[in-house]
């Protein structure tokens, strides 16, 4: 099998994605081994259902205008891409304003790409802030992972010709061409119907979505390894072992072993507390 080759939907415009099956393989058998020494590839699922429970808990459940600042710091600290570089919004002041912006974002009216450019527009426009897409992305699939695919930049920026979609793109010197995809929202549901093909093909049936975002994040945390520039190394130092990186992108490293806790609060005032241990550490 040389490539995936998945079928077009009619509701979202969706580009044709030729992805390398070989390559998408090769990723799936470095992530289900290299789970192993941390409790299998089911504890890996485990985490990333439970993190999405706790962005559900404190952007869906609650109201939003309930979202209070620490809440939102608790949040933040497994958003990878986010946590280094959004200290100037962790103040009271600065708080109340994004509050509102991710009130707008997570309204159900409007398509998901003018949600996002709208969100972005808040915030200035240069390199500085290109995690707020990420920011916005993240917000937005860990609230509702079934509607929203996983859309960082990692997965795919159109502009730069890097992602997720490269590593895994069928052909000949990949490295030496601009792929010819744009990255609205049908590129990403396009990317996860073709992933979710794939790992049922390979005898995934269960957990299907949370496994897409794991292989998403194993197969760009290889290129991390193999030829990250500074920007990712910035962010992503030596691995230790072969999911280092895996578990960064998913934000799973948020909570580190002796700093306590990350605590929310559910709708019904309920503490919800991951301890240091359930965070694959």
């Amino acid at each position: 099998m040389g490539k995936v080759t998945a079928l077009q939907a009619v509701d979202v415009e969706r580009p044709v994605l030729d992805l390398s099956g070989e390559a998408l393989r090769a990723g799936l058998q470095i992530m289900v081994a290299g789970s192993e020494e941390h409790g299998g590839i089911e504890r890996y699922v485990d985490a990333v259902k439970l993190k999405s429970t706790m962005f559900r808990q404190a952007l869906v459940e609650a109201p939003i205008d309930e979202l209070d600042l620490e809440t939102f710091k608790g949040l933040c600290t497994f958003m990878a891409t986010v946590r280094r570089r959004i200290g100037k919004w962790l103040n009271e002041d600065a708080f109340a304003e994004m509050r509102e912006h991710i009130k707008a974002l997570l309204a159900d009216d409007g398509d998901v790409d003018s949600r996002i450019a709208a969100f972005c527009a808040q915030f200035p426009q240069d390199k500085k802030h290109r995690w707020v897409r990420d920011l916005a992305t993240e917000l937005l699939h860990n609230a509702n992972p079934e509607r929203i695919p996983l859309m960082n930049r990692w997965v795919w920026d159109a502009s730069a010709n890097t992602g997720v979609i490269r590593e895994i793109w069928h052909g000949d010197n990949v490295d030496h061409i601009t792929i010819p995809v744009g990255d609205g929202f049908g590129t990403y549901l396009m990317l996860r119907e073709e992933l979710s093909q794939f790992l049922s093909d390979e005898g995934f049936f269960r957990d299907v979505l949370q496994y897409v975002d794991i292989l998403c994040a194993q197969v760009y945390a290889q290129y991390i390894c193999e030829q990250g520039g500074s920007y990712l190394r910035a962010d992503f130092s030596a691995p230790e072992d072969p999911m280092q990186h895996t578990r960064r992108l998913l934000g799973l490293d948020g909570v580190r072993p002796g700093n306590g806790k990350t605590k929310l609060k559910s709708i019904d005032g309920e503490a919800f507390v991951i301890e240091d241990n359930n965070l694959l550490n």
